[in-house]
């Protein structure tokens, strides 16, 4: 489907680029979003006389977002969460999480969607993500994921946290002590 763009969106295109999309995308999120109008003869002329409109209005965001910029980066995202002994949580930090986490820290509203995180956090640790609070101003963010307070102390302050590796080394050294203590044994009885 052929559809004229009417703000910027990224690895898209431009406010007035004509591009080619899915009809699906189109109709489900495009046009309903008005991020975009069917390309028509009429439309062309309709957006021709909006274009200065368009773009204003998509400054007037650029800036807004600009404003926001420091209140993002200085945003303490700490999150605290249930894990097992390994370190895997239970149940999975998303950016709907991240994005409820901002609102509440920065005050800045944020939709999930423009949390660029990839795929969800599954255990503990400090990890890196961008937040998009406009397709031009894409803010980088570190988020820290941990039990306690003092686990999010240790990340903050750099530190790698182990988890069960200690115990299961040690668990395992005790056993081979063990079992070579037995077959020393076996040995000597199977002397005798």
């Amino acid at each position: 489907m052929k559809v004229i763009l009417t703000e910027k969106i990224n690895k898209l295109g431009n406010i007035g680029d004509t591009v080619e999309v899915k009809t699906g995308f189109a109709r489900n999120y495009l046009l309903p979003n008005s991020k975009a109008m069917r390309w028509t003869r009429e439309n062309v002329a309709l957006f021709e006389a909006k274009k200065a409109e368009l773009q204003a209005r998509q400054e007037v965001a650029k800036k807004t977002a600009e404003s926001n910029v420091d209140a993002v980066k200085n945003a303490k995202l700490y999150m605290i969460r249930q894990a097992g002994d390994t370190g895997q949580l239970y149940g999975s930090v998303s950016t709907r999480d991240i994005a409820r986490m901002l609102k509440e820290v920065a005050g800045v509203n944020v939709e999930s969607a423009q949390v660029l995180l990839g795929a969800p956090i599954k255990s503990i640790g400090a990890f890196d993500t961008e937040i998009a609070l406009h397709p031009d101003v894409v803010v980088p963010v570190k988020v820290y994921v941990a039990q306690t307070q003092d686990e999010i102390e240790a990340l903050v302050a750099g530190k790698v946290l182990t988890f069960g590796t200690k115990k299961v080394e040690e668990d395992s050294e005790e056993k081979s002590e063990e079992k070579s203590e037995e077959k020393v044994e076996e040995k000597a009885a199977d002397a005798e």
